[in-house]
């Protein structure tokens, strides 16, 4: 069996699971962050509790709570059929089955939906879209993006992938992503094309492990820096108004 999804569907992950999909240590954590694409994630609540500054981007931030919990709920019955259809998919080590998993991931949404509203109020849920972001140039030190990239190579096209990441390279030093399979644990075909155009580009790729281990092949993440003299084609987009660049469909 296969995934297939239509669209890309709002599945959080939590604090913990961000820190191995992103191999990030406490000196990562102190750092200047965005997350983009998070979702219903947990990471920017937990983070909070913390009192770690942290900014996460979304276009479904643009909803309110209520309607965010239905179309959590209205994607859930399609998500975990396929989860059940597809197990072998997955490594149970940190899961121990797919019911384990899903009540994981609920109680990891619950969170999110519990701290959206008040964190939206504090600026740290921002409505916005790649490839177009609302932040000025290098604005954040180390730039997140987790289970969009790649993962929805079927949905995303290369255009789409290269315009999206020199996005996150503009506004940040430092990007990582992953995983850098597919939905369905595949190498993504995108991975390679993008390296070697952004190679040209003077950016620094290294495909790195990582401990986060759940799809077979899913643990690895692409990480991607840039120096200061990095010349990048979307530098000076936001000479005018940065607020300009906010996705419609917010």
């Amino acid at each position: 069996m296969s995934f297939h999804y239509k669209d890309i569907v709002p599945w959080g992950r939590s604090f913990d699971e961000y820190l191995d999909m992103f191999n990030l240590s406490e000196d990562d954590l102190a750092r200047d962050i965005v997350g983009v694409g998070d979702g219903p994630a947990s990471f920017n609540a937990q983070m909070h509790q913390r009192d770690t500054p942290i900014i996460s981007v979304d276009p479904i931030y643009r909803y309110s709570e209520a309607e965010l919990r239905q179309r959590i709920q209205e994607t859930y019955k399609d998500i975990i059929t396929q989860a059940f259809r597809n197990r072998d998919k997955f490594v149970w080590t940190r899961f121990s089955s797919v019911g384990e998993l899903v009540a994981f991931r609920r109680q990891t949404m619950e969170t999110f939906c519990q701290d959206f509203e008040t964190g939206r109020q504090q600026g740290r849920y921002v409505v916005a879209a790649l490839p177009n972001l609302p932040f000025p140039d290098r604005h954040f030190d180390l730039v997140l993006s987790a289970h969009l990239l790649f993962f929805y190579s079927a949905n995303l096209d290369l255009a789409f992938h290269l315009d999206a990441i020199r996005e996150l390279l503009r506004i940040g030093n430092e990007v990582r992503i992953f995983p850098i399979v597919d939905v369905n644990s595949s190498f993504s075909p995108l991975v390679l094309p993008v390296i070697r155009a952004l190679e040209k580009d003077g950016i620094t790729c290294s495909l790195e492990s990582v401990p986060y281990h759940l799809q077979k092949t899913g643990n690895q993440m692409l990480r991607l820096r840039r120096s200061a003299l990095t010349p990048l084609r979307l530098l000076g987009r936001f000479e005018t108004s940065p607020a300009a660049c906010i996705s419609s469909d917010g």
